[in-house]
Parts: structure tokens; sequence; C-alpha cells
């Protein structure tokens, strides 16, 4: 049987970033900030978070920092998105360096990407998104700042949401405006979508959960109606899709397990199954998980993949808080647990 290659994984991460002067280096470079929380949270659940210099990390993140607008990009001398600026918090939050972080600006960012109907943009340009909102949530909460959803937005006749804009009055405060919102994108089958009409996707199905669950607000959920359709997301060959009729797919193994997790019905799988089909998808030679067995290997999976072995009760592994994406004794000492339920955690090989 296969097992979780960890030394490999740890090795792998650690020579990220290496080849400064590789095109695709370059090519990823919108993405650097979000790649560093990827791979050190993957450490932190191995229960390796010193594999990475502490005080180079917080100076990278530091340096994606965009004063103008008051939030983090992805890279230096990036544009500020609410996903970036989501990353650099988790990130200083782990290296207990929160207090690097401007909060009241970063706060004050994150509100003024809050439409009217009470998605969020990610950033100045206006793209909206479920996932936006779950990084607002998600920040705002590791930030200690939920109250300010207690706030007014001001009303816009024509919230926007697609088709199912509609000239009427809508609740008041940013967070009824988020709760509202949530609502109307959960579909017929218990899903949600990424805006209001769009079909349902399990990663827009774990962003739109887990902000319920940060909010306190599960029972906005169709709980056993969207955990059938979560679990009908097993392949044959064990592994998870997005969407029926979608190849399996590593990373899925966070997106549906979290979401399972959250409305605990981890157990509506088959855990061995998605357990050895992540494991088949790790490269054997230089480490690190690829989307699927015999593809080449990213940090974004082996990130996802691990995660979900956590969430599986992988020996050896650190628990993740799958609401947060974060170890969960972090998580658990700042009082944000909610009550999500993993699978146990097994005790020696594999």
């Amino acid at each position: 049987m296969t097992i979780l290659l960890t030394d490999l994984h740890v090795s792998y991460i650690q020579k990220l970033g290496e080849s400064k002067s590789d095109l695709a280096y370059h090519l990823s470079s919108h993405l650097r900030l979000n790649a560093v929380y990827w791979g050190f949270t993957a450490l932190n659940i191995l229960g390796r978070p010193e594999a990475l210099d502490r005080d180079e990390m917080i100076a990278f993140v530091m340096s994606c920092w965009d004063d103008e607008a008051g939030a983090f990009g992805a890279h230096p001398a990036h544009d500020a998105h609410l996903l970036s600026t989501l990353s650099a918090v988790q990130i200083l939050l782990m290296q207990d360096a929160l207090d690097r972080v401007d909060a009241p600006r970063v706060v004050k960012y994150i509100l003024g990407l809050q439409q009217p109907s009470g998605v969020f943009a990610g950033d100045a340009f206006g793209e909206t998104d479920t996932r936006f909102l779950y990084c607002a949530m998600n920040a705002l909460s590791l930030l200690g700042r939920l109250d300010a959803l207690e706030e007014p937005l001001p009303v816009n006749s024509q919230a926007d949401g697609g088709s199912n804009a509609v000239d009427t009055p809508v609740p008041q405060t940013r967070r009824e405006r988020v709760l509202e919102y949530l609502s109307r994108c959960r579909n017929y089958d218990g899903g949600f979508g990424s805006v209001v009409g769009a079909e349902s996707h399990a990663a827009q199905v774990f962003v739109c959960v887990a902000a319920l669950a940060i909010l306190g607000r599960l029972d906005l959920a169709d709980v056993d109606t969207l955990a059938w359709w979560l679990s009908e997301r097993q392949l044959p060959n064990g592994g998870l899709n997005g969407r029926p009729e979608k190849l399996e797919d590593v990373c899925y193994s966070f997106w549906v397990l979290s979401a399972l997790a959250i409305l605990g019905k981890v157990p509506w799988i088959d855990a061995q199954k998605l357990e050895e089909f992540i494991l088949s998808a790790q490269d054997l030679e230089v480490g690190g998980i690829a989307d699927r067995p015999g593809n080449m290997v990213d940090v974004f999976h082996t990130h996802f993949g691990i995660a979900g072995l956590s969430i599986l009760g992988y020996p050896g592994l650190a628990d993740l808080d799958p609401v947060y994406c974060m170890p969960a004794a972090l998580v658990e000492r700042r009082g944000l647990r909610t009550g999500w339920v993993g699978l146990p955690r097994r005790s020696g090989g594999a």
C-alpha cells in the first residue's frame, strides 16, 4: 500500500521558487502569495512548519502590501486583491505575526468591496463571486472584525446577481445582505453556484457552506440534500469530481470533504478509496501531488491533497480546520472553532 511520502513533500515545497530565472516562475507571479499559503499550510499539517524560513516568509508577505489600497497583492507591485489579502492574513497568523497587519485599513478595504446585493468583488475591477464573499468572511473573522458586518449597507434598487436581480427592497445590514445573497445562490439540488443562477459546483459549495458556518447560519443549507449531492461526486476509482460527468481531481478531496465535514457527513463517502486515490497521485521521485495519477505535480494539489488526508484521519497529520483551511489548533486558540467533524485520527502506519 502506498503511504504519504512526507519527507519528499517537504523537500518539494522547500524547492519551490528556487528557479527564479524560469519563465514559469514569472508567469505564475499572480498566484505567488497564494502559493506560499498553500505550501506553508501543507507543511503545518505535515508537522514541519520550520521547513521554510520564518523571517524570509514574513518579509515576502509584507513586500506584497499595496499601500494605496490598504491590502495585499499576490506579488510585490501587484494590485491588491481579496484572495491574496486573505492568504497574507492566514500566513501571518500561522507565523504569529498578525500584528504586522494594518487591520483597520484591511477591514476598510474588504468592506469597500461589498456590492449592494451582499456579494463581494475580488478587487477594484469588480468581478464578483461567492469565492470572494468567503474570503471576506474568513479574513474578517480571523481579524476579529465580523462585527463590522452589522453596519448598514446602502440600498441600491438594482441588486447585482444576474437575471434574478430585482427592483425590490433588500436587507439593510452587511451581514443580512451576505446571508440573503447566499440563499439566492442555493440550487434545487442543495448545492451552490458562483453567482445567483449558476450551476452547483463543489468548490462553490465549500465557500458558501464555510461562509455560513463562520456566520453561524448553517440552517440556511439543505443539509441532507446537499450531503447527498456531495457524496455523489465520488467516482468508482475513489476520486471526487466537482460536477456531474467531470473527471476526478485531487483538489476536490478538500472542496467536497471540507463541506461534508462542516455538515457532519464525511462518512457518506468511501474514505478508504478516496485516500488511496490521493496517495496514488503522489510523485514517488520528487514529491508533490498531482490532480490525478501520472500528471505533473503542483503546490495547489499538494496542499489540498494533504488537507483531504487530514480530514480523513490519516495517521501522523495535524488536524485541519475545514472552515478556515488552517491548522485546527490555531483556529481553536482564537475561539473560532465551528461544529465540523472529520474522521478520527488513526494511529500508527497507514
